[in-house]
C-alpha cells in the first residue's frame, strides 16, 4: 500500500501538476490523502479543485483557509487589531483582498458547498494496524500555531494528547518534519505551495505500508516558479507583490535547517 499525502496547494496548479508527475515517476501511489488549504492564496484555485477531485482513492481533509472561504472568517489583523494599530492597515487590506478575489472566483460555481462539506479529520488504519490520522494543523484544529521546527516537546505533547493515533499527519506551517511524542509519531508533510522556505520546491509525503510496518518518504519537487508570479501578475491578482513574495523566497520564517 502507498499513499500521496500532502497540504497547502494554495491554488497553485503548476505546483500541484508537478508533484502529480513526480508521484507518477516514483511508480504511482493506491491513493491519496490531501490535509486542506486547497484554493485561497492562489492563481487558479477552480483548475486546482477540478484536478484535486480526479485522483484516485482521496480523502480530502478542511484547512483553516477553506474554512475562511465558507464562513467568511479572516485570519489575522482584525477590524479591532487595526483600530488599536493602525500600521495593520495594508495587511488587513490584502488579507481582505486576497479572500474577496478567491471567493469571487468560486462563488459562481458549486466548489464553495463542496469546501463547505470537507471533515475536520480523517482516519484509517495502515495495513499493520498503525491508526492514522491525517489533519490540517493538529489534532482537533485546523488553525492555531501549528505543528513548526520550533515546537517545542512539550507543546507538541499537548497537542497529540488524547488524539488516538500513532501516526498524525499535518501541513498548515508550510515546514516539513517528523517528530515522535509519547510514542505518537508526528508528520508534517510540508506544502505544495506558498513556502515559507527559502527551498521553494514543493513537499509531500510517500507511505508505504505493509502487514509488519510502514515507511515514510519525504520528497522536494522542482516547478517554475516564475511561470507562477507571471501567472500572478498576468490576471491582475490583488496584492499580487505578497503573493509573489512567497516564490520569489522572502517569507521565511526561521532559519533553514537545512
Amino acid at each position: 500500500m502507498r499513499l500521496a499525502i500532502f497540504s497547502d496547494v494554495h491554488g497553485n496548479l503548476l505546483a500541484l501538476h508537478a508533484v502529480l508527475t513526480d508521484i507518477q515517476a516514483r511508480g504511482g501511489v493506491d491513493g491519496y490523502r490531501v490535509l486542506g488549504d486547497l484554493a485561497a492564496l492562489g492563481y487558479d484555485p477552480i483548475m486546482v479543485l477540478r484536478r484535486l477531485v480526479t485522483l484516485p482513492n482521496i480523502h480530502f481533509v478542511r484547512g483553516n483557509t477553506d474554512r475562511y472561504l465558507v464562513t467568511g472568517e479572516r485570519p489575522p489583523p482584525s477590524v479591532d487589531d487595526v483600530r488599536n494599530n493602525p500600521d495593520l492597515a495594508e495587511t488587513y487590506a490584502e488579507v481582505a483582498a486576497n479572500f474577496a478575489w478567491t471567493h469571487g472566483c468560486l462563488t459562481p460555481t458549486l466548489w464553495l458547498d463542496w469546501l463547505a462539506g470537507l471533515p475536520l479529520e480523517h482516519r484509517e488504519t495502515l495495513p499493520d494496524g498503525t491508526r492514522m490520522l491525517c489533519v490540517h494543523a493538529a489534532p482537533g484544529r485546523d488553525d492555531g500555531d501549528g505543528i513548526a521546527p520550533a515546537t517545542s516537546d512539550a507543546v507538541l505533547a499537548r497537542l497529540v494528547a488524547g488524539c488516538e493515533a500513532d501516526l498524525v499527519c499535518v501541513g498548515h506551517t508550510h515546514w516539513p518534519l517528523e517528530r515522535r511524542v509519547n510514542a505518537v509519531h508526528v508528520v508534517n508533510v510540508g506544502s505544495i505551495s506558498n513556502p515559507h522556505h527559502r527551498d521553494l520546491r514543493a513537499s509531500y509525503v510517500i507511505i508505504t505500508a505493509d502487514e509488519t510496518s510502514y515507511r515514510i518518504e519525504f520528497h522536494r519537487v522542482a516547478y517554475n516558479t516564475q511561470a507562477v508570479i507571471d501567472a500572478i501578475r498576468e490576471i491582475g491578482y490583488p496584492s499580487a507583490d505578497y503573493l509573489i513574495s512567497f516564490f520569489a523566497g522572502q517569507r521565511s520564517t526561521i532559519l533553514d535547517e537545512e
